[in-house]
């Protein structure tokens, strides 16, 4: 193809699809369908519910947080074994509980963004095959297609307008374009980008006013749409600065408070001498000071403000 769809003129469109306005034969559309496969979009192997769960406990601080309740729990045992001794390492627990659910929330929701997606597209399309209007699933819709667009439909395909009376299309959910665009059927520039196409219709956007007529030129994941949703499963999660940031400072921390609490133990035996009895108590006693240095609160409160600010950011449409 010399030309992007969007610069051709009509003709060239026909003649590149080796399609007519009369739309294409049964047997023709059978064909492509083979040959281009179905018009949906297709979901790659994704995460386990399971996995994104443990993947909430390979933070620095967790694991901080994991190695301070089992230790909470020893000092706990070796104090007597009473409810009182264990509130510690439940406290500490509980905020670890707290902080795998709000992020595996979050982050459950994102895997789902493809479901959501495919909801968007068209369930059925109005064609033309062999001349004559035909409602066909829209997962049917092949390039060279010629398709019926009313108010109220759900484009089914990336397609180049042949026809338009007053033509209004919803492109929010692609371009972000808060407002419907007015269509032409006029050729523009090869470098005019998605969001002033205004001779091109996309997978799924939707006809707000209006009526038109278009020939498929891309489907599946060949569409815009395809494209979004082609990156939005392959893109790769890189740390945010914040986290970064958090898990550098978690690391010199925990390396402050080990070293303290050897000092402090060394300094316990000088001062108590090496029976056996007291090492243990200075031991305890060194690592009760490292439980209470933790910062436990803190994942918590990061992840629980981060959701927040998400969820605000979704209220406005930003996200």
């Amino acid at each position: 193809m010399s030309k992007p769809w969007h610069a051709m003129e009509i003709q060239q469109v026909f003649d590149a699809l080796e399609c007519s306005p009369k739309g294409l034969t049964s047997a023709e559309a059978n064909r492509r369908l083979q040959g281009f496969g179905y018009n949906e979009l297709v979901e790659r192997k994704r995460v386990t519910p399971l996995q994104i769960f443990l993947n909430q406990f390979k933070d620095v601080f967790v694991i901080m947080l994991l190695v301070a309740i089992v230790f909470s729990v020893i000092i706990g045992w070796y104090k007597g074994g009473e409810f009182e001794e264990y509130v510690d390492a439940i406290t500490i627990g509980a905020i670890v509980a707290l902080n795998a659910v709000v992020g595996f929330v979050q982050e459950y929701r994102s895997e789902k963004a493809i479901e959501m997606m495919k909801k968007l597209a068209a369930p059925r399309a109005k064609v033309l095959r062999e001349g004559k209007e035909k409602f066909i699933p829209a997962r049917e819709v092949v390039p060279g297609d010629i398709i019926l667009l009313d108010a109220g439909d759900r484009i089914p395909a990336d397609a180049r307008l042949l026809e338009t009376v007053e033509l209004k299309i919803e492109e929010a959910v692609l371009t972000g374009e808060s407002t419907p665009v007015n269509k032409t059927i006029t050729v523009v520039d090869e470098k005019t980008p998605v969001t002033e196409r205004k001779n091109m219709v996309f997978m799924g956007t939707y006809v707000t006013y209006g009526r038109g007529k278009a020939v498929a030129v891309a489907t599946g994941m060949q569409t815009e749409f395809g494209k979004i949703a082609e990156m939005v499963q392959t893109v790769v999660e890189e740390e945010t600065p914040l986290k970064k940031k958090l898990e550098k400072f978690a690391k010199k921390l925990g390396t402050i408070i080990v070293f303290v609490c050897i000092i402090v133990f060394i300094l316990e035996i000088f001062r108590e001498g090496t029976h056996l009895e007291n090492i243990v108590d200075m031991f305890m006693t060194a690592v009760a000071l490292a439980v209470s240095a933790v910062p436990e609160g803190l994942p918590a409160v990061v992840t629980v403000s981060l959701a927040l600010g998400a969820r605000e950011l979704a209220k406005r449409n930003a996200i």
